[in-house]
Order: structure tokens, then C-alpha cells, then sequence
């Protein structure tokens, strides 16, 4: 069939083929877009993204010297030793009754009356045989040597932990105060001296409550003992 010379046949295949094709297309094209967009954004974000370097083992040993080397490290002292790159032998230690501590290839070593980093250094020496340059630290964890004695008339006599800056008050106060028959103007403290004998110090507690010989109460020190009449 043909219309002003045209064949309306041919002509209605080829407008049939062009809207297939253009079916195709408008199925295809999103898909595509949405891809290239997704490219696009990733790309965006990677040139966005710092560069953040990869993190590496340091090779410089973390032994911080924390601890006071003035202290003297005493008997049920805690002490955690630390042998850098050996945590075979690294542990947290009690100081026996002998004043020992023992460590694996360093054996029996005496930790008491020693400063941590004196003990540092004996510690380090033993360990030469078998690990080479050891780096070690000692760093007291618990201070259970300084202890005071608080005796006599008292609700709770007995042995207490060293605090800082405890004075004979703290002490009775820490013992629970007197009891009923205290001779409170007659206390007194027995401190070692250091020819091995003893120094006795009086303390008034009348007085010292009232402001007089207020410097009576003295800082106590490790093995003092109260005396409460």
C-alpha cells in the first residue's frame, strides 16, 4: 500500500525498528549513568581520602623511669619487673620474707634494701649471660613494707600501712581513739635510731587538741610504734 508515493509497509517497519531501539535505550541509559556516577564518586573520595602512613613497630624500648629512686624497697613490697622483648621472665613479684625475689635465668636476687634502680642493675647484670644488652625496669606496684605500730590503750592496736604524711592524730584516729582509760597525756612514740638504739617522743594529745606544743605531733616514719598507755 502506498500513500503520495510513500510505501506505508516499509515506512511502519521502520518506525517499529526506532522505537524498539529506542526502548533499548531508555532501558540501558540509566544503568550506564548510574555506574559512571558511582566511578566518579569513588574516584572523588579516593583523591578526598589523606594519605595516612603505615604504622610501624618501634624499635626504642618503653621503659619509663616512673618510680622514685630514693625509695628503698623493703620486705612484701609488690614490684613489677620488666624485661623489654621478654615477657617470659617480666612479672609482678612479692619481696619474700628473705628479701628476695626470683626470676627466670636471673634466679634468687636480694630485692630488699635496694632502690628500684639499684635493682635494675643486678637484675640487668644476670641476664647478660643469656639475653644480649637486657633492658630493665622496676617499678614498685605496692608498698606494703612501711608499716607503723599502734599499741595499748586503743580500739583497733595493731599493725597498719605507712600513709603519707601520717601524724601520731592519724594514727589514733586510724586505731579507732582511745578507750575508755587511755592516759592521753602520757602517749609517746618509739622511733629507731640510727645507732640501732631508740629515741622516745612524748606526745601530749590534751595539749596538742588544745593548740599547745602542737609540734609534738610529729610525720611519722616506717617502724614507728605508738605507745597509749
Amino acid at each position: 500500500m502506498t500513500f503520495n508515493g510513500v510505501d506505508m509497509k516499509t515506512e511502519f517497519s521502520r518506525m517499529f525498528r526506532n522505537s524498539q531501539v529506542l526502548a533499548v535505550i531508555c532501558l540501558v541509559l540509566p544503568f550506564s549513568l548510574s555506574a559512571q556516577s558511582t566511578k566518579v564518586a569513588s574516584a572523588m573520595n579516593n583523591a578526598a581520602a589523606p594519605s595516612v602512613p603505615e604504622a610501624r613497630p618501634s624499635s626504642v624500648p618503653m621503659s619509663a623511669k616512673s618510680h622514685d629512686d630514693t625509695f628503698v624497697i623493703g620486705v612484701d613490697d609488690v614490684l613489677a619487673v620488666n624485661v623489654w622483648k621478654e615477657p617470659d621472665i617480666s612479672r609482678s613479684i612479692p619481696v619474700r620474707s628473705d628479701g628476695k625475689i626470683s626470676l627466670p635465668l636471673a634466679g634468687e636476687v636480694t630485692a630488699a634494701g635496694q632502690t628500684p634502680k639499684r635493682l635494675e642493675v643486678e637484675i640487668a647484670k644476670r641476664l647478660q649471660n643469656y639475653i644480649s644488652e637486657p633492658e630493665v625496669t622496676v617499678i614498685v606496684q605496692e608498698i606494703k613494707s612501711q608499716k607503723i605500730n599502734i599499741l595499748g590503750q586503743v580500739t583497733r592496736p595493731g599493725s597498719y600501712p605507712l600513709a603519707n604524711t601520717m601524724t601520731i592524730l592519724d594514727a589514733i584516729a586510724l586505731a579507732g581513739g582511745f578507750r575508755d582509760f587511755a592516759k592521753q597525756k602520757g602517749i609517746y612514740v618509739l622511733r629507731q635510731s640510727a645507732d640501732g638504739g631508740q629515741v622516745r617522743l612524748p606526745f601530749n594529745y590534751k595539749d596538742v587538741i588544745k593548740g599547745k606544743n602542737v609540734k609534738q605531733n610529729v610525720t611519722l616514719e616506717p617502724r614507728d610504734t605508738v605507745v597509749i598507755p
